[in-house]
């Protein structure tokens, strides 16, 4: 991780906020999902979209909580287009049906942020008995960009602008299993360790950017796909380590970042100018960064592609 005054080549660095690299875009005419945005990051970055005149679709498990936070952004930018749908994303057929309602409102699709996640729960299985941090961070994001991968095609090409992809990783990636993907062992609990699952979910999420952005390159497709690391911020993931939290609240304002600063790399990937034209990389800090070895492994990102259309029963698209 660069050091927080560090700025590279876009000239921002970690301590940039998302309104900081988003100034002065517009972004009047776009449509986004924005998963899990009903907190953290996910709610910051449905704040600046909305701020920069996108209209936002806030897909989310709690729509409460949803419209508590759309209201929350209506009063401070009252011109904002937000709505709110129901997403639980460790569920197929919540994703199913989420994708099913969207595309029956007949919106545009021209940014897919997949930033929802949980991090280093204990051993459970999803709905569909998959284990939850691999169905929710991984799985559920797959199936619902490959249900939704149709539409962002149409809207790029009716609007000749550029889609974009932005899926939220973790420099937990590098904590995985010692194979990356455990495909034979996915629901293994006696061999299952918290944090390495976490760590083979968000190493998921880079594979997956990794082989979205060479099909769209092989198909001409004008959409890109970035993975990315937000930066180490204390928001509601680590629900399930008290302890961690504990210290985090007391040491963070010196060591971590805020969640203005924490959605500022999603904002930058999915807004900016800089990122036109830019993927199948990894981001932090608001510039290119690199993963570790497993996560620039093709052919173990083809794997993974293969791996998850099965368990989806999705075809090839």
């Amino acid at each position: 991780m660069w050091p927080f005054w560090w700025k590279g080549a876009s000239g921002f660095s970690a301590r940039s906020t998302a309104e900081e690299v988003t100034h002065g875009i517009d972004g009047t005419g776009l449509t986004a999902i924005v998963t899990g945005a009903s907190s953290g990051i996910g709610e910051e970055t449905t704040r600046v979209l909305a701020l920069r005149g996108v209209h936002v679709v806030m897909a989310v498990r709690n729509t409460d909580s949803g419209n508590q936070v759309r209201e929350k952004i209506l009063k401070e930018t009252p011109q904002a287009k937000i709505d709110v749908m129901k997403l639980d994303l460790s569920s197929m057929a919540s994703v199913r049906s989420f994708a099913s309602e969207y595309k029956s409102l007949d919106l545009p699709l021209n940014l897919l942020i997949n930033n929802a996640g949980i991090m280093a729960c204990p051993f459970m299985l999803s709905s569909d008995n998959i284990e939850l941090q691999f169905a929710t961070n991984h799985l559920g994001h797959f199936l619902l960009t490959n249900i939704l991968l149709e539409t962002m095609k149409k809207t790029a090409n009716e609007s000749n602008r550029e889609g974009r992809i932005v899926i939220v990783s973790s420099e937990g990636h590098r904590f995985a299993y010692g194979e990356g993907v455990r495909f034979d062992k996915i629901n293994d609990e006696a061999s299952y360790n918290t944090l390495q699952a976490y760590g083979q979910s968000k190493l998921c999420n880079i594979l997956h950017a990794t082989e979205l952005a060479r099909q769209f390159k092989e198909q001409g497709v004008n959409i890109t796909a970035n993975s990315l690391h937000p930066g180490s911020i204390m928001t509601n993931l680590l629900r399930y380590h008290s302890f961690i939290n504990t210290i985090g609240n007391a040491v963070g304002k010196y060591v971590l970042k805020s969640i203005p600063q924490g959605a500022a790399t999603t904002c930058y990937a999915a807004l900016h100018p800089q990122a036109k034209g830019v993927s199948g990389e990894y981001l932090m800090d608001n510039n290119i960064s690199n993963p570790n070895s497993q996560g620039k492994d093709k052919d173990l990102a083809k794997k993974l592609w293969e791996f998850s259309l099965s368990l989806t029963g999705e075809k090839e698209s």
